[in-house]
């Protein structure tokens, strides 16, 4: 029994593997090149977003969903809808939490967590990510529909509070789809974003810290 258990990991496994292709130095420069230049046309991003997270203090794992808006430069909402309303805007280096009726204010540069966090996902999505050979080392790989960016941090401040960030890129219009943010402990948070509307108007009060 043992044997045959052994034999489905290393065949899933194999397969896994065999979904995430190894690409040529020029393939990878184009693949960044795209993502750059898709970056630095986009203004804006609406979408729906789905997150799940796993931590081995919990017994399973947590899913939440919302909208996410996102204005250059430094403007980001994250709008929790379910399991229930939660509230989280960036503006420039403030950030503003609301839950129910509490509200926490953090300054960004205060904080290396929160700071890291949102740099991650602010380079993620705006393209800066990938070309940040100061901060990470990267790994670009052919996926089942996408192309998956795997970064490890080599700044030893950044190691402290992130592990691997794995960007999965669409390979139509060179947007984030998933982001994951990995812990060696196996803890993850992973977010899907689906429903993308890009460059369309989002009024600055979606941004306002009130």
């Amino acid at each position: 029994m043992h044997k045959i258990i052994l034999l489905f990991v290393l065949f899933f496994s194999q397969l896994a593997m065999a979904q995430q292709k190894q690409m040529a130095s020029a393939q990878v420069q184009e693949v960044k090149q795209k993502v750059q230049e898709t970056a630095q046309k986009t203004r804006t991003i609406e979408s729906d977003f789905v997150q799940v997270k796993e931590m081995s203090v919990m017994a399973e794992k947590i899913t939440s969903k919302g909208k996410f808006y996102l204005k250059k430069e430094k403007l980001l909402r994250w709008e929790y809808v379910t399991p229930f309303p939660y509230l989280i805007i960036i503006n420039n280096d403030q950030l503003l939490v609301r839950d129910e009726d509490k509200e926490n204010r953090i300054n960004l540069q205060s904080n290396k967590v929160f700071r890291e966090v949102n740099n991650i996902i602010m380079g993620a999505l705006q393209g800066t990510l990938l070309n940040d050979t100061k901060n990470y080392s990267s790994v670009i790989l052919d996926s089942q529909g996408f192309f998956l960016c795997k970064l490890t941090p080599i700044n030893l401040k950044i190691k402290e509070s992130v592990g691997e960030v794995w960007l999965y890129f669409n390979k139509t219009d060179f947007t984030v789809d998933k982001l994951e943010m990995r812990e060696s402990s196996g803890d993850y948070t992973r977010i899907v974003f689906s429903a993308k509307k890009i460059n369309q108007p989002i009024p600055d009060e979606k941004f306002v810290l009130k």
